[in-house]
């Protein structure tokens, strides 16, 4: 089993940075890709990026592409998601998530992680 715990969320303005970061513990020996994720007030949980065990591969949904980084630090057993440039529209919950089974591409779907933190929040104001 693997915990996560997410932190690093907050109140800032559009156009500002912001870095999430996600602890894991647990069974961190296996090789899991990391996810994140986000959910605004009465929509459905979507794929922000995701990033392989070694960090060599990444994916980004196309509306953070160029504007987020997702990185990891094993030794550390942390993840991170870099936030440059915000918009209103990123307001939302932040969750990390790990696939302790991945497949040969990155998943960007809820059902094919296995294990989520609790969420931070992120609100991005004018």
């Amino acid at each position: 089993q693997v915990q996560l715990v997410e932190s690093g969320g907050g109140l800032v303005q559009a156009g500002d940075s912001l870095r999430l970061s996600c602890a894991a513990s647990g069974r961190t020996s296996s090789y899991y890709a990391m996810g994140w994720f986000r959910q605004a007030p009465g929509k459905a949980r979507k794929f922000v990026a995701a990033i392989t065990w070694s960090g060599g591969s990444t994916y980004y949904a196309d509306s953070v592409k160029g504007r987020f980084t997702i990185s990891r630090d094993n030794a550390k057993n942390m993840g991170y998601l870099q936030m440059n440039s915000l918009k209103l529209e990123d307001t939302a919950v932040y969750y990390c998530a790990a696939d302790i089974y991945p497949s040969t591409t990155l998943a960007t779907m809820t059902a094919d992680y296995d294990y989520w933190g609790q969420g931070t929040q992120v609100t991005i104001s004018s």
